[in-house]
């Protein structure tokens, strides 16, 4: 199996469709990236992801990446430093556990949107939609190639 075929098209739909309507009430951006495996320490790996999607480079720092790496069964959350600083204390937290009882269900995809919109509801209260507000990243899944650190 590919990183890219562990959601199926309808499944990718409904992702994309949540990352569109988190985003369409807030300037803060949304990503999901999918890997089969993660060699070596998760968070890093999902750092290194976020500098190569470029998610540090929003306006206000508010980008949010979900990453997977599937085949091990690992996922994390990396919230850049503008919301890092307005969310509570244990907020991605509560997000991974609510997403990894849904996971451990089998249920991958509303894992997915669901820690979407919970992360989408926190950037609307922190960094709401503003009239001028341009999408400044893609809203498709992004999938890769697990890289040996």
């Amino acid at each position: 199996m590919r990183a890219s075929t562990f959601f199926n098209d309808e499944q990718k739909r409904l992702i994309v469709s949540a990352i569109e309507e988190a985003e369409k009430n807030t300037s803060g951006e949304i990503r999901l990236h999918v890997e089969m495996r993660c060699f070596g320490d998760i968070m890093k790996r999902a750092a290194k992801v976020f500098d190569r999607l470029k998610m540090q480079c929003t306006e206000l720092r508010n980008g949010v990446l979900f990453y997977m790496a599937v085949a091990d069964r690992q996922f994390a959350i990396i919230g850049d430093k503008g919301i890092n600083e307005k969310v509570p204390e244990g907020f991605w937290d509560d997000i991974e556990k609510h997403m990894a009882e849904l996971f451990a269900k089998g249920l991958f995809t509303e894992g997915v949107t669901d820690g979407i919109r919970m992360a989408g509801e926190q950037l609307k209260k922190h960094f709401p939609y503003q009239a001028d507000d341009e999408n400044e990243l893609s809203n498709e899944i992004s999938f890769g190639e697990s890289e040996k650190e």
